[in-house]
């Protein structure tokens, strides 16, 4: 365990705030116009509180609310809190995607930091990319830093259903172009979705991201399960406030935090609560910003034998606001530890080791939070996929496939991208059955750009109506956390960079065996060769902007889609004064 700094010291903030000279006065004097006291710039640790609050990300329409309670904790601490809005991408109204902005927000947030007076930070998250942006953007800066997520909504209901947030979004549509719906019906359903501020209910990404934040350790002992709306999620956002306080004067920072043994203890979590896709790409980048060799390979190894044992949508029944009542994730850590499958020494932003904060918790429903002998799948963790498509992998979450297609040879039906598959797949003259592999392309960080979630692609209506929900597909795509099938995602590298995914051919057969990890597009080497060198780009590239910068620097899904200068580029967080 890191050894605690030494109390009292110079704080970072007295750069700014400390002194008489004229500098100084520049700084603290402007910040007087607020009514602030002379001694609150005595050297007390001044926290930035970063809050990803937006009207038009409504995962995080509450967060202004939680900030006050996190302000609260501060000046009860002894510290100075500082509220500063940060880049938010919302992933429900962002185009093309939230995805292509998380590493903008990411070093927005870093700048933010390494710009201003702040010696440690509160991350004030929800929507899906703004965990992982801020939690990459605080650990390439190095400051002590905590996460507060907003929590997920309460359960939708409809006609005495629960409805899952994304998930039956997803269902609900499949059924309308199969016919077992109409189109009032849904939009009667539209309203039993989002009933309350928070993420989604399921465990979609947003939930996984909360869940990762805690199982890595960056955010307090059952962070990630409060509903959005109950008192205690107000509770725990200002315990998170007078946490940080005490977490600057011992300096413990993300560095200490975020290590090897965290991050296999993520992947664990993640396989054992049924997480989202997503975040094998968000944890690959985090890891790269602290500088920890993490890659495909040890999400596979780590989560291989890993059961899948929360009941939730899209792999289960349940939603994220029973998982709460039935213990939350500390449940799920406990049940990893008593498996042997947690680095129990792994230590937290509470100063204590991860099994010290979970040991004598106890679950109160075991049909949210199963026994092993009863879990979802028995082999829960995200499996990588690797061979002639996938040459540098691709990933599938088992707990939300079909048994039946881990084994599948079929032939494949093409679309050269997003549009081209919308143009094609509701004609009824498209040569497809349920035997067929749907492949969709250029859809990866470069090609769409940046990565959207479309690869759950709708099944066509020809097959629905025949009774079936399943068919496999691969793209170089991501999919969202609140979807299930048997899709194969992230296919690297990608058909925008002439990846092999890029030459398959309609008619072509692939193999898919899951639990031989192996993937294969059905040539010989010889012709794989000959259309790899007869391809040619054919997706616009961006001439200014951020799209632009995206495009000439972002990294393949393999390593986590940041951008190729930013990682490792942890430290350096003393500003220097221009005046």
């Amino acid at each position: 365990m890191k050894k605690k700094a030494e109390w009292p010291r110079k704080l970072r903030s007295q750069e700014w705030y400390g002194g008489t000279s004229r500098d100084v006065i520049y700084h603290r004097g402007w910040m007087k116009n607020q009514g602030y006291p002379h001694d609150l710039f005595d050297g007390r640790p001044v926290i930035g509180i970063l809050n990803t609050w937006s009207d038009m990300t409504p995962c995080n329409g509450h967060l202004r609310d939680l900030a006050e309670k996190v302000k609260a904790g501060v000046w009860e601490a002894g510290g100075f809190p500082m509220e500063v809005p940060v880049f938010s991408a919302s992933e429900n109204t962002f185009r093309p995607t939230a995805m292509m902005y998380r590493n903008l927000a990411a070093l927005a947030v870093e700048e933010a930091i390494r710009g201003q007076p702040m010696d440690g930070c509160v991350l004030l998250v929800g929507c899906d990319k703004t965990t992982p942006s801020l939690i990459m953007g605080a650990a390439s800066v190095d400051l002590p830093s905590i996460v507060v997520t907003g929590g997920p909504m309460l359960n939708g209901y409809f006609r005495g259903e629960r409805v899952g947030s994304g998930t039956h979004l997803w269902k609900f549509s499949e059924m309308v172009k199969a016919g077992e719906m109409t189109q009032a019906e849904f939009l009667e359903a539209e309203a039993s979705m989002s009933r309350s501020s928070g993420t989604c209910n399921t465990m979609g990404t947003a939930s996984t991201m909360a869940s990762m934040a805690e199982a890595l350790g960056m955010a307090l002992s059952g962070n990630a399960a409060i509903p959005g709306v109950d008192s205690r999620r107000k509770v725990m956002a200002q315990l998170t406030g007078r946490r940080i306080v005490q977490m600057v004067k011992d300096d413990l920072t993300p560095s200490d935090i975020m290590t090897k043994h965290a991050f296999e203890n993520a992947i664990r979590t993640n396989a054992a609560i049924g997480g989202s896709t997503n975040a094998v790409i968000h944890l690959l980048a985090m890891a790269g910003r602290v500088g920890i060799d993490l890659t495909l390979d040890d999400w596979d190894r780590c989560g291989r034998d890993v059961p899948t044992i929360v009941n939730l949508m899209p792999s289960g029944k349940y939603l994220m606001e029973e998982f709460f009542y039935a213990g939350g994730l500390p449940v799920v850590l406990k049940r990893l530890g008593e498996a042997g499958l947690l680095h129990k020494d792994a230590i937290t932003v509470s100063g204590e080791t991860v099994w010290d904060e979970v040991k004598d918790v106890v679950n109160w429903n075991e049909d949210v939070i199963l026994p092993a002998e009863k879990a979802l799948t028995q082999s829960g963790g995200i499996v990588v996929l690797r061979g002639n498509l996938a040459p540098k992998g691709a990933v599938l979450k088992p707990s939300a496939a079909s048994p039946h297609l881990l084994t599948h040879r079929g032939r494949a039906v093409v679309f050269e991208d997003i549009d081209d598959y919308k143009a094609k797949i509701n004609d009824d003259n498209l040569d497809i059955d349920e035997t067929c592999i749907m492949v969709m392309k250029n859809c990866g960080p470069k090609g769409y750009p940046g990565m959207a979630e479309v690869g759950n692609m709708g099944l066509p209506p020809k097959v629905l109506k025949k009774g079936i929900l399943d068919m496999v597909r691969i793209s170089d795509a991501r999919m969202s956390g609140t979807a299930y099938g048997t899709v194969i995602l992230h296919t690297s590298p990608e058909a925008a960079v002439g990846g092999p995914l890029a030459v398959v051919r309609n008619g072509d057969f692939i193999e898919v065996d899951v639990p031989n990890r192996r993937i294969h597009l059905d040539i010989s080497e010889e012709e794989m060769a000959r259309r790899l060198a007869a391809w040619e780009p054919n997706h616009d590239l961006p001439t200014s902007g951020y799209a632009w910068l995206h495009q000439q620097h972002v990294q393949g899904a393999d390593t986590g889609a940041d951008l190729d200068f930013l990682k490792g580029c942890r430290g350096n967080a003393v500003g220097k004064d221009s005046h």
